[in-house]
């Protein structure tokens, strides 16, 4: 029985949100591959996990029978998170971009389940797992745009997800959402539906894909 971690960021809700409709495209295609499987889903935006403090952070290099009282219990909350991303099989994670960066709960996320020698440094305790990151966007950073050095969500997530924590990452990025709601960019919405029915299809099909890879 497999495991999917599906961590959601938007803080608009349901279709509103780009990146939550693409993830949820794709968490109803692998349920359907693996309808006896588990789900762990995170609203970050609904439900968000407090910044890492002092205590939290020092008793991940504190041995357990050496920590105080404040650093056990700011630990244990921790630890639940980075249990979740161990015992994954497939991470699924909707990153929309705000302020050309990732929402600050990601960030949060982040910053509970990096470990340096236990979920980063030589052998990541997660490392390998297939992840998808849906970075949504409300206009275009893609090479060649007038804002292209303005994405630090994609190279951000690359060095944290991949280089860091060793995921096997891979994107699906919807972009120009903002198009049919801003009059400036109406003469985009064709190229904003294009973008949205590419995201859509490549969420089915990254779905099925990796249910079967997990399968074999």
């Amino acid at each position: 029985m497999v495991t999917l971690l599906h961590i959601d960021s938007s803080v608009l809700p349901g279709e509103a949100s780009a990146s939550r409709s693409v993830a949820a495209a794709f968490r109803t295609a692998w349920e359907e591959q693996h309808p006896e499987g588990t789900v762990i889903h995170r609203d970050l935006a609904a439900d968000p996990i407090p910044h890492i403090t002092a205590d939290a952070w020092s008793a991940g290099y504190t041995a357990p029978s050496e920590r105080t009282p404040e650093q056990s219990a700011a630990f244990a909350a921790r630890e639940k998170l980075i249990e979740e991303l161990e015992q994954a099989d497939a991470i699924l994670i909707g990153a929309p971009m705000h302020n050309f960066s990732v929402p600050s709960t990601l960030k949060t996320w982040l910053d509970n389940v990096l470990l340096l020698g236990r979920t980063a440094g030589e052998s990541p305790s997660a490392q390998s797992t297939p992840t998808i990151v849906v970075a949504s966007r409300g206009g275009s950073y893609a090479p060649g745009t007038p804002r292209e050095g303005f994405d630090f969500v994609q190279n951000y997530l690359e060095a944290v997800l991949h280089r860091t924590l060793g995921l096997d990452l891979d994107f699906i990025v919807p972009e120009l959402t903002l198009a049919p709601r801003n009059p400036a960019m109406s003469e985009l919405i064709p190229l904003y539906e294009a973008s949205r029915n590419r995201a859509f299809e490549d969420a089915t099909t990254k779905a099925k894909e990796l249910a079967e890879r997990l399968a074999a």
